[in-house]
């Protein structure tokens, strides 16, 4: 890696392990791992290189098991231009019996949005949504934050962060916007979950804001299923425009109809996914319809 076209080679999982406990442990200095995130970028990444990388991060992620979970997995680099679901999504779920599972932390490279972070820090929630921040159950890995903002592009490592797996949720779902890494994703973490659910979401979030694809991984089969929220009277119009945290709270705060339509959508989702209903629109019928 880094050596040029002729010289270049794919690394064991072996090898990017250990490159990952040297880089997470801070015995390479900030320039080496600048350049072998820059040179893993364009290499590119293989799969074992993923495994292999995540094999090593469980290493030092504290666990804290919670039962009848779903791991939601969002990207460290935020939202642009429209407010977070999830906020309402849990409220909406509140009682359902399931219990959701995200992670956050600082801002990474390269989008600039706003972070789940941001959000939950200013939102209050019920006792069965669970939030867990990188700084206290993923430490090492925020000692790199530093070297990515200043290297200023995505890494492998914004792929792989997104899932810690810290809660050992059964089910897991996470959003993608490039559609060749929907079989990356599911090559790389699809064997750590029971069930495992790429979302074509918005900007690269589990986060369903219009008629979308999405893949269901279970015993090794992929279900590829097309989502019609429209189906459900859900008309929600996505912004384009870059969007500030006040403007995104005041979306969650006080939501328009239409925007609690798209949670109460979302909810349902989550309730099909994770089998406590057999179809969305079974489950959207039970939620609320409005409890803001």
């Amino acid at each position: 890696m880094g050596t040029g076209k002729k010289r270049n080679r794919d690394l064991s999982e072996a090898e990017i392990a250990e490159a990952m406990r040297q880089m997470l442990e801070g015995e390479a200095y900030p320039e080496q791992v600048a350049a072998f995130l820059l040179g893993w970028r364009v290499k590119p990444e293989t799969m074992d290189e993923f495994r292999g990388a995540l094999s090593a991060c469980d290493d030092y992620i504290e666990k804290s098991p919670i039962a009848d979970s779903i791991e939601l997995g969002y990207p460290y680099d935020g939202k642009l231009n429209n407010p977070y679901l999830f906020p309402l999504m849990a409220k909406m779920l509140e009682g359902s019996g399931l219990h959701t599972v995200m992670s956050g932390g600082a801002l990474q490279p390269a989008k600039g949005g706003l972070t789940v972070k941001e959000v939950v820090d200013a939102c209050t929630f019920p006792e069965d949504y669970h939030f867990f921040d990188r700084e206290k159950f993923f430490k090492a890995m925020c000692s790199l934050t530093e070297i990515r903002r200043r290297l200023g592009l995505r890494t492998a490592l914004n792929t792989i962060e997104k899932l810690p797996n810290v809660a050992q949720s059964d089910t897991a779902v996470t959003g993608v916007f490039h559609m060749p890494y929907v079989q990356k994703y599911i090559d790389t973490f699809a064997e750590r979950y029971q069930r495992f659910i790429v979302v074509k979401g918005n900007e690269g979030t589990p986060e369903i804001f219009g008629k979308c694809r999405t893949w269901i991984v279970e015993q090794g089969k992929v279900e590829e299923l097309t989502l019609y929220p429209e189906y459900y009277g859900v008309r929600y119009k996505k912004s384009w425009k870059k969007i500030s945290l006040a403007d995104s709270l005041q979306a969650i705060k006080e939501p328009s109809d239409e925007f609690i339509k798209l949670a109460r959508y979302n909810a349902a989702f989550l309730l099909f996914v994770t089998q406590k209903y057999e179809t969305i629109g079974d489950a959207y019928d039970v939620l609320p319809r409005n409890t803001f």
